[in-house]
């Protein structure tokens, strides 16, 4: 069972040794690492030339983030396919055979994890701690979704389902978890541990002006796949993060 890791990338240069060591230090092998970098001009490809385990790079100009993530996508030859971000990295070397072992499971489409948000300067202090829990198709109405650098699908998901929007700017992978789980009914199964740190940072949550276009960009994740949230799902969605914050790391250098 082949897994290929999407990376998009940048000017990545200070993060994207980290994601690089812990694809390549994965214990399980079959993994196809795709770099899909949008014509970076600092050293992010020269660090990514340093590894050989990745197994394709192509750079050019992109239309974002998740155009990125959709020609890697178009790319990956897989059997499950991954999101793993430039300024992410998988927690221990056993994460991929992992998620292999739920997916030996016929029945399973999908997997999730965890996942820590860590102080880019310090990857030892955690901001946040998303703890998903067992997925519930329900959970969805009241704010529930997995952190998406944990999330895995079989390649024929994507065939079913399609690719990310790239008309929605911070919101396409939100929509596209709708899409997959609530839409089409895909089974998921959830692996109760910390897949992925994630560096803080993001564009949803840089300021209240993006906060607010990221709910509206919520909103409009289920009205594109005809579903009709509770008035409460896209603001639920935000607070749920605001309980996973450590307030004690946040002041911490």
């Amino acid at each position: 069972m082949k897994i290929s890791i999407i990376t998009a990338t940048y000017n990545s240069a200070a993060t994207i040794r980290d994601t690089l060591v812990s694809i390549a230090e994965q214990q399980y092998t079959n993994i196809e690492h795709l770099i899909v970098d949008g014509a970076s001009n600092d050293n992010t490809l020269a660090i990514v030339n340093e590894f050989t385990h990745v197994a394709k790079v192509i750079s050019g100009n992109d239309n974002g983030i998740y155009d990125a993530m959709n020609k890697g996508v178009l790319l990956a030859t897989g059997d499950i396919i991954g999101i793993l971000n430039s300024d992410d990295f998988y927690t221990s070397p056993f994460i991929l055979s992992k998620v292999a072992a739920a997916f030996k499971d016929p029945a399973v489409d999908a997997v999730y994890g965890d996942l820590l948000y860590v102080k880019a300067t310090n990857v030892q202090a955690v901001i946040r701690t998303w703890k998903s829990g067992v997925y519930k198709k329900g959970n969805l109405y009241y704010g529930w979704m997995p952190p998406h650098p944990t999330f895995f699908v079989r390649r024929q998901v994507y065939d079913k389902c399609g690719l990310f929007n790239t008309s929605l700017r911070s919101a396409a992978d939100y929509e596209l978890m709708l899409r997959v789980l609530l839409k089409h009914n895909v089974s998921a199964r959830y692996i109760p541990e910390v897949l992925v740190k994630m560096r803080v940072g993001g564009m949803s949550n840089a300021s209240l002006k993006n906060r607010l276009r990221a709910n509206k960009e919520d909103e409009m994740a289920w009205k594109l796949n005809g579903l009709k949230p509770y008035f409460f799902t896209t603001w639920l969605k935000p607070i749920r993060k605001i309980l996973q914050f450590n307030p004690i790391s946040i002041w911490k250098k």
